[in-house]
Order: C-alpha cells, then structure tokens, then sequence
C-alpha cells in the first residue's frame, strides 16, 4: 500500500524519483514496472498487479455509454508503462507531464492502492479545497462514518 507524501523536482528529461518506500511496494507487487495514467489534472500510478484489476473491472462492464468509452479512451488509452531505472526514476512521458503541468516541484501522495504525482502548484490547490470542504457539514459526515 502507499502511503504519505513527498516533495520532489523533476529534471528537464522529465524524470523523477520514487521514494524507497513506494520502489518497495512496486517491487513487491510487479517487475519494478508501474502503470501511469492521468485524472483529476494529476497523474495515477499503479503497479502492473493493480493494474490488471483496474482493466478487469473495464472490461467487465456492461455498460457502453458514450461517457465510459470517453473515459476509456482517456483513463486507459492515455496510460504508459514506466520502469524504474537504477536510480530509482521513472520517465513521465511529455503529454503526461502536460497535462498534470508538471515543471519543477512536484509532490508524490500515497493513497493506498496507487499514489498521485501532482505538480506543487495543484497540491497546494487541492489541499485548500479540502480544507475548504472540512467546513462543509455532509463532508465531515462522511468522514466521520470512517471513525474519524
């Protein structure tokens, strides 16, 4: 699973570092390989095990509206295999970096089956909005049914 938060750069060749700690998961859970995709103006990745139950669950889906193929097309026909190099880096592919806008500073967040790659910018934009969101009393509803 990953978890936390991390503050990197990423190089003009548009690669950054995993942390240790997310190699290990990766390492468990395929062959140093992680699938990358993009949503919500950030970018998913996941292991090659993870993966494979994401496609699964596509797959299965009876449901063929034109919002699904939409979301097909862009969640999977937009996903590239990255491998971590002997440095600990993946390469984000340019239309990737486009369009989670990522430049410099960057923040890697763990959310347990995957982690998000976001550019530090729209980090700090998504935590005030939950910030903003905590205020709102359904939210904290929400959150309190987790045991919070």
């Amino acid at each position: 699973m990953f978890r936390g938060s991390s503050y990197h750069t990423i190089d003009l060749k548009g690669r950054i570092i995993i942390p240790a700690r997310f190699r290990d998961v990766i390492k468990a859970g395929s062959n140093g390989s992680i699938m990358v995709t993009r949503m919500d103006k950030c970018l998913f990745a996941y292991t090659m095990e993870e993966w494979a139950k994401i496609e699964a669950k596509v797959l299965s889906l009876a449901e063929k509206s034109d919002h699904m193929r939409r979301f097909r097309r862009v969640f999977i026909g937009g996903a590239f295999d990255c491998s971590c190099d002997k440095q600990g880096r993946i390469l984000i592919p340019p239309s990737l970096r486009q369009y989670a806008g990522l430049e410099k500073e960057i923040v890697l967040a763990g959310v347990l089956s995957h982690f998000e790659i976001w550019s530090r910018e729209d980090w700090d934009k998504e935590n005030a909005f939950m910030e903003e969101d905590m205020e709102k009393e359904d939210v904290r509803n929400d959150i309190a049914k987790l045991g919070l």
